[in-house]
């Protein structure tokens, strides 16, 4: 029959047993535990509650800062000479988007249009939406532009429209005309002659179609029943590819609406996205490793191939007829309108550009874009799209208001659209994919560690207490010799002297 202490062992030995044994296996749930947790959070679906309110509505900081180029020669451009911008702004509006229309369709894929929304913030911008600027006139420039090969009498008539309708290649307008638009005489007039021929309809503005609009109807793939193609593009518009351009690569509609992406990333894998404003996808490449806020990322970058024309990077001669590398002729999608799309300040283009002008300063600290990924949810952290838009300008014969205006692209303005996680979503992030996986990462290693610790407690203990009795009965030993030699020393003493006290008794 086992004693106490062997008891306590054999409890100590299996508790110990237990914890190891959960530790252990702990290590292999908890990843099997994220990975569910994470596609049951990214796809999309009304039951995943939390994540699925995020997705349509997204709380979370956006903003779009414009930067408007004032052209401070504009007389002696039309004489010929070089132009001179500065820079002015930025003028800062946040930026709401929310998902409405929603509806889940039978093969996985959900449909719903994005509207955005734009309120100024004077606090963070840099004058006023009153500040008058001096633009290049779209109306005269690109018009005339894109009338050039029209035959002559046209081309007369248009310019006495001009001379009519006041309109002079130069125009001094506030930045709120300018970014969202006024009404203009000359536009409609321009609209019924040659219905069609100009992308603005209504007010003239830059972005008189982007405020309080959306950006087409887009299909995406829910995740549900693969979570590999959870946000990926399905169609756009009912389209499942565009016809834009002059190739079929350069036509195809390829990965998500540039939101999200789908989960568990690595750094092999590029970020493509659809774009309606570029009317073309777009691909961003892995830089590097980066943390936002404690939260691990990818940072990813955009190529130096992105706007590349088709000399210098062959995939791309889909989207020509093309400059120079480093823009993006845009006209295609534009109704004609001879509009570009670059970097700002002509960052990462052929420097021809940016020497054509007075004025500009590319930058790869302030005019890059980044975008900063979650790469086991693909959620992004922190991002800062930039792009810049400008015309093309050419004096036009037949065309007086075109005066002689040297060839070349022009820059109008540029805006960095960024957005990062803060405020209560960062913090629900942070506490379910930072602090909940090293918690348990700690627990499992605890649970193993204690067990061990009982284990080997349990082996010693018998030890210990046998240790114990040993030195018990050692020591009771050593007492009863000591007493046996003391009773033994005591009765020779006795015996020695005991003829003497018989004696004295006698007496």
């Amino acid at each position: 029959m086992a004693g106490p202490s062997n008891k306590k062992s054999i409890i100590l030995g299996v508790v110990g047993l237990l914890l190891v044994v959960f530790g252990a296996v702990l290590v292999f749930v908890v990843p099997v535990i994220m990975k569910q947790q994470v596609e049951k959070n990214v796809r999309i679906d009304p039951s995943s509650g939390f994540a699925y309110e995020m997705w349509r509505d997204l709380p979370v900081p956006f903003f779009m800062s414009i930067y408007i180029f004032e052209v401070v020669n504009h007389k002696e451009v039309l004489l010929g000479e070089k132009p001179r911008v500065e820079e002015r702004g930025p003028f800062v509006y946040r930026e709401r988007k929310q998902k409405t229309n929603i509806t889940f369709n039978d093969n996985g894929t959900v449909s719903f249009v994005e509207t955005r929304i734009m309120h100024f913030e004077p606090d963070m911008s840099t004058g006023s939406e009153e500040d008058h600027i001096v633009f290049p006139n779209i109306l005269v420039l690109g018009a005339s532009v894109m009338m050039k090969d029209l035959p002559l009498p046209i081309r007369w008539v248009i310019s006495a429209a001009f001379t009519s309708f006041s309109q002079e290649a130069f125009l001094n307008r506030t930045v709120k005309d300018i970014l969202w638009g006024y009404n203009e005489p000359f536009l409609d007039f321009i609209n019924a002659l040659l219905p069609g021929k100009l992308p603005f309809k209504g007010k003239f503005g830059l972005f008189a179609d982007f405020n309080n609009s959306n950006s087409g109807i887009f299909t995406v793939n829910t995740g549900v029943e693969d979570i590999s193609q959870v946000q990926m593009v399905d169609t756009w518009n009912g389209l499942t590819e565009v016809n834009f351009w002059n190739s079929e690569q350069a036509n195809m509609i390829n990965g998500t609406a540039g939101q999200m992406w789908p989960p568990f990333r690595t750094p092999a894998q590029p970020l493509e996205f659809y774009s309606p404003d570029a009317c073309r996808s777009l691909t961003l490449v892995y830089d590097k490793e980066d943390s936002y806020r404690g939260i691990p990322t990818y940072r990813y970058t955009a190529p130096n191939y992105l706007f590349a024309n088709g000399s210098d990077y062959p995939p791309n001669e889909g989207f020509c007829p093309c400059t120079a590398s480093g823009v993006l002729n845009v006209s295609a999608c534009r109704s004609g309108a001879p509009l570009f799309l670059s970097f700002p300040h002509f960052y990462n283009a052929d420097p021809g550009y940016a020497d054509a002008i007075d004025g500009l300063h590319p930058s790869e600290e302030l005019h890059s874009l980044f975008l900063d990924l979650h790469p086991l949810t693909g959620i992004p952290m922190n991002c800062s799209i930039k792009m810049q838009l400008s015309v093309l300008t050419m004096s036009i014969s037949g065309i007086p208001q075109t005066g002689k205006i040297k060839t070349g692209i022009l820059p109008l303005l540029w805006f960095s659209e960024s957005g990062y996680i803060d405020g209560p979503v960062y913090n629900t992030y942070y506490n379910t994919l930072i602090v909940l996986p090293i918690v348990l990462e700690y627990l499992q290693y605890i649970f193993i560690a204690l067990g061990l610790c009982f284990i080997l407690v349990a082996a010693v203990l018998p030890f210990v207490h046998q240790e114990k009795v040993i030195l018990f009965w050692s020591s009771n030993n050593k007492k009863f010799d000591e007493n046996h030699e003391i009773s033994k020393a005591q009765t020779e003493k006795l015996t020695s002297s005991n003829g003497t006290v018989l004696m004295e008794a006698k007496l």
